[in-house]
């Protein structure tokens, strides 16, 4: 057995047991852990296969954003798991049966599976040798070659999401006070404040 062999062993075992312990883990904040070890191991099988850019891809937005918010969320907000747990008890018949339809599918997919007629020739163009070349340098030559202006549309698409998302939620309620900086500059300091000459013994 090999480094490589061993390393991807490892990842995979990793992979699966975290993906497991999130499933199962009672407790939230050890649930979000589990997956963030998931997301490095997975991070891990990427860099053997050799595509390092996605890998450090997960890492940083997975790992580094959304596990991360997924923490704060779960450890700052005071939610009730009990009654979480007691609604999703209602669910199980019918997740039962959805994962048992899952499995009848994949079973059937894999009875009929077939392997394609240019599988072999698809073998024998990996001993063809090619220019050394980044990973990163290669996605980045087709993205913004090809693929440029789906890129650019993909962010727009993104921009105006986050800017709909952002009104929608922006609402002004009259009932809470907000501060204003110009009435706070613009006020005068001989109407702001009254002097009241409190005698001894007397309140104001």
């Amino acid at each position: 057995m090999t480094v490589l062999d061993f390393a991807f062993y490892l990842f995979a075992i990793v992979t699966v047991t975290g993906g497991l312990f999130t499933v199962v883990s009672r407790n939230p904040v050890h649930s979000v852990l589990w997956l963030i070890l998931t997301f490095l191991s997975t991070a891990g099988l990427f860099v053997l296969l050799g595509a390092e850019f996605v890998a450090m891809l997960l890492v940083i937005v997975y790992v580094g954003a959304v596990a991360v918010l997924f923490l704060f969320v779960v450890m700052m907000l005071d939610v009730d798991f009990a009654e979480l747990k007691a609604e999703m008890a209602r669910y199980v018949p019918l997740a039962g049966l959805i994962a048992i339809v899952l499995l009848m599918q994949l079973a059937i997919a894999y009875g009929v599976w077939e392997t394609a007629e240019g599988v072999l020739m698809a073998e024998g163009l990996a001993t063809v040798p090619v220019p050394p070349t980044v990973n990163t340098v290669s996605l980045g030559l087709v993205l913004y070659d090809q693929y440029f202006l789906m890129f650019q549309l993909a962010g727009l698409i993104l921009l105006v999401a986050m800017i709909g998302a952002i009104a929608l939620t922006l609402r002004h309620r009259k009932d809470v006070k907000r501060q204003n900086v110009l009435h706070q500059m613009w006020r005068d300091p001989e109407k702001a404040m009254e002097m009241h000459d409190v005698k001894p013994g007397q309140g104001l």
